[in-house]
């Protein structure tokens, strides 16, 4: 009897769609299409234009199946096919352009005052925005974003380091005031 496709690992599964399997590509689809476009938010994509090109990069997946060798996860194998397709498409569209966006931008607190991520990473510049997304979004290594995005490895680097320092000191909690009251000895 065969095994139920959610116990199945991804290499499994990835080999069974090669084979023209749909409903093991479909529990591909399952595990990993909210990560995805949670990635894409992240690199800047508003909710739609994410979904899109997640489906668009899950039928890339599915033609080229064959091609997952499970040297890495499927879900980064995955997340760097989306990354590589945003890119791709928001180069065609033009609309690639690297703004400063005001660094003093205060992140949404809700009423626990915990900091929204995605509200945070507003704050970054673009090309900060993308290369922390794709390094700790998509697991890429700084080599391989700037082979995806065409920027030299330093710039890369830069990057990364500027947004996660922005990133930390913008999701610092703010410290309590304690009142200015005098102790009486």
């Amino acid at each position: 009897m065969a095994k139920p496709l959610r116990d199945l690992h991804d290499v499994e599964l990835a080999a069974l769609s090669a084979a023209g399997g749909r409903r093991e590509f479909g529990e591909l689809v399952r595990r990993h299409s909210a990560a995805v476009r949670g990635l894409l938010r992240r690199m800047g994509a508003q909710s739609a234009l994410a979904d899109d090109v997640a489906q668009d990069a899950f039928l890339l997946a599915f033609e080229k199946c064959a091609e997952f060798r499970g040297e890495g996860t499927f879900g980064a194998w995955i997340k760097r096919i989306a990354a590589r397709l945003y890119l791709k498409r928001r180069s065609k569209d033009a609309r690639y352009v690297a703004e400063v966006e005001n660094d003093e931008a205060a992140p949404h607190v809700d009423s626990a005052g915990r900091m929204d991520l995605d509200e945070a990473m507003k704050g970054l510049t673009e090309p900060e925005r993308l290369c922390v997304s794709l390094c700790h979004g998509a697991g890429l290594s700084h080599p391989e974003i700037a082979a995806a995005i065409n920027l030299p490895l330093g710039t890369v680097k830069s990057h990364v380091k500027r947004g996660l320092d922005k990133l930390r000191a913008r999701l610092q909690p703010e410290p309590v005031a304690h009142g200015s009251a005098s102790h009486v000895g």
